[in-house]
């Protein structure tokens, strides 16, 4: 198995299990706080994932120019305008419509990737990257909307707006963090990922921090008491960046993206497994679609 596809399919694993974690810290702090302890706590995980690399594999670390730091400052600006974004389409009380119309990242990836990096694939991988955004949107929009014309109509609520807008930060921060790995002259892909995870989580977290710090100063003792619950999901989330960034260290963003959609499916098992609900048809259906997208584009690559 590709060292991307192995690593795309571990990013959504650690993704949902993070999530899942971070709705009850969700109940104890603000959403703005939430988020730092994502980059707070993941900034450790990360030094340590790169130290185990260089015990491990070995390599030495790049020096970073002007132009990295400036793709990694907008990677991880295009990850927090996504975030509040998303969070955004909830508060729409379309969080169906919202997640869904995020999901079409991988379809606004693949044609700003095209435009701007030349990336181009075959056939069969734009039919794949179509058909597992299709099955996404299925999956979030299956029961809200019962023809075509109500499927028009969603698009064009608030949460769905905010939610394409979500998808193309998303987008356009996959894309950066892809050119950042780049920039850098190491001969390893993966360290260089790594690097670029530390960098951008220190960054992140001097952002939204200082966000925090001027907003809810009264929130910010609360990253600290919390630390327990706070440093799992960091831990989490960190490890899943690391396999993302690693993914897009190696192959074109859309393709990461598209094998990325995988995480409904840890979302469908976490629910059926974990929490004991019962899966319907078109969860099913759905799911079979969005695996099948999938193996499009893993036969087009």
């Amino acid at each position: 198995m590709p060292v991307w596809v192995a690593a795309t399919l571990l990013a959504g694993l650690f993704q949902t299990w993070r999530t899942a974690l971070q709705q009850r810290l969700r109940g104890q702090m603000s959403v703005n706080a939430a988020a730092v302890v994502r980059y707070l706590y993941g900034v450790p995980v990360g030094v340590l994932l790169v130290a185990l690399y260089l015990a491990l594999v070995g390599g030495s670390l790049s020096a970073p120019t002007g132009m990295y730091l400036l793709y990694c400052a907008l990677g991880g600006l295009g990850q927090i305008i996504g975030t509040n974004l998303l969070i955004m389409s909830f508060a729409q009380r379309g969080f169906a419509v919202g997640t869904a119309y995020s999901k079409t990242e991988a379809v606004q990836a693949a044609l700003i990737a095209l435009v701007f990096l030349g990336e181009g694939f075959g056939a069969l991988a734009w039919l794949g990257i179509a058909v597992s955004v299709g099955g996404t949107l299925y999956l979030s929009l299956a029961g809200r909307v019962s023809s075509l014309r109500e499927a028009a109509a969603a698009t064009r609520q608030p949460s769905a707006l905010y939610g394409l807008g979500a998808g193309l930060a998303f987008a356009l921060c996959a894309i950066a963090i892809r050119a950042a790995t780049a920039e850098l002259d190491g001969p390893d892909a993966t360290l260089r990922a790594l690097e670029t995870l530390v960098v951008i989580n220190a960054m992140q977290t001097l952002m939204q921090g200082s966000w925090l710090a001027a907003r809810e100063p009264a929130s910010v003792p609360m990253l600290f008491r919390s630390w327990r619950s706070s440093a799992q999901v960091g831990a989490l989330s960190a490890l899943g960046s690391a396999c993302w960034f690693t993914g897009f260290a190696h192959a074109p963003v859309a393709l990461v993206r598209a094998v990325g959609q995988v995480e409904i499916l840890f979302t469908l098992l976490f629910s059926r497994f974990f929490l004991k609900e019962r899966m319907k048809r078109s969860d099913v259906a759905g799911a079979l679609v969005v695996v099948s997208g999938v193996v499009l584009v893993l036969l087009g690559r």
